[in-house]
This record gives C-alpha cells, sequence and structure tokens, in this order.
C-alpha cells in the first residue's frame, strides 16, 4: 500500500472520533460564553481542522521519521529534534484549543495550558528553525552530497 494511502486511513481513523469526541472530553466551560449562530461554523470548522491536524500528525510519528532521516543522515539529533517537534506541532493543537474552550477563564488552568503547550510549541518552533539552520550549513559546505547520494537537498527524490 503507498504511503499517502496509508497517511490517509490513519488521518481519517483519528480525525473523526476526535472531532465527535471533542466536547464530550472537554465540555465547555459551565458560565462561558456561548457561540452565536454565526459564529458557530467558524468554531466548527477549526474542530474539524485541529482533527485533521491530529489525524495528520499522528500519521507523521508513524511514517515521517525515516524520510527525516534521509533529510538529515549527518545527524541523528537533528533529525530527531526535527520529528518530534513537527510531530508536537500537529498533534498538540487538538488538545490544546479543547482544553481552552474547557478552561473558560480560570487563570490557573490557562497557566496549566500555558506551560503544557504555548511554552512547547514555542520550543518547538526554535528547534526548527535551529535545525533548518543546521541542514542548510551542511547542505553548503557539502556534508550532505556525499550522504545523501543526490537525494532532496540536491534535487533527487526522497524515497
Amino acid at each position: 500500500m503507498k504511503t499517502w494511502m496509508k497517511v490517509a486511513i490513519v488521518t481519517t481513523l483519528v480525525a473523526i472520533p476526535a472531532f465527535v469526541s471533542g466536547p464530550i472530553l472537554f465540555p465547555a466551560a459551565e458560565g462561558g460564553p456561548s457561540p452565536t449562530a454565526a459564529q458557530l461554523p467558524f468554531f466548527l470548522f477549526l474542530a474539524a481542522g485541529d482533527a485533521i491536524l491530529l489525524g495528520l500528525g499522528v500519521s507523521f510519528v508513524l511514517f515521517g521519521l525515516s524520510v527525516l532521516k534521509q533529510v538529515s543522515p549527518d545527524s541523528k539529533l537533528r533529525a530527531w529534534a526535527m520529528y518530534l517537534s513537527i510531530g508536537y506541532l500537529m498533534i498538540s493543537w487538538w488538545p490544546h484549543l479543547n482544553m481552552h474552550a474547557h478552561n473558560g477563564t480560570d487563570l490557573h488552568g490557562l497557566l496549566i495550558i500555558d506551560y503544557l503547550f504555548h511554552l512547547p510549541l514555542e520550543v518547538a518552533g526554535v528547534v526548527l528553525a535551529l535545525s533548518f539552520l543546521s541542514l542548510f550549513r551542511s547542505y553548503r559546505n557539502g556534508k550532505l552530497d556525499d550522504t545523501t547520494g543526490g537525494g532532496a537537498l540536491t534535487g533527487g527524490a526522497v524515497r
């Protein structure tokens, strides 16, 4: 089975239950505002996007490491840093946004959300930026040409 088909199946198998179960697992905070009829489609769009991104993130965790090892053949640490950062950036949005709805205006809960989600999202962004710079330096210094055999960074296709 082709990888894109596996990704589509895993994404669907994760996204649909996530979309349906979000409001059940994270009910809206009591006394919090309710969306208007005009706002509801926008919230549903975000919920669907978060659920799909969760499914794509799970697919990435299942199938993405081998590709990142090909993209970063000269550094296992960089490949793992990119893998974990990308996985976290994709998977964390579904629980993150559901927890915001569930938390309401509780400032203690907001601090927990900020430290569980916002801070690691910032760290993941920095890790990816540093990884990109490191990859670029390796490419510019010719370290990737010898190890990739004409791979993704030099115009060849990643298998």
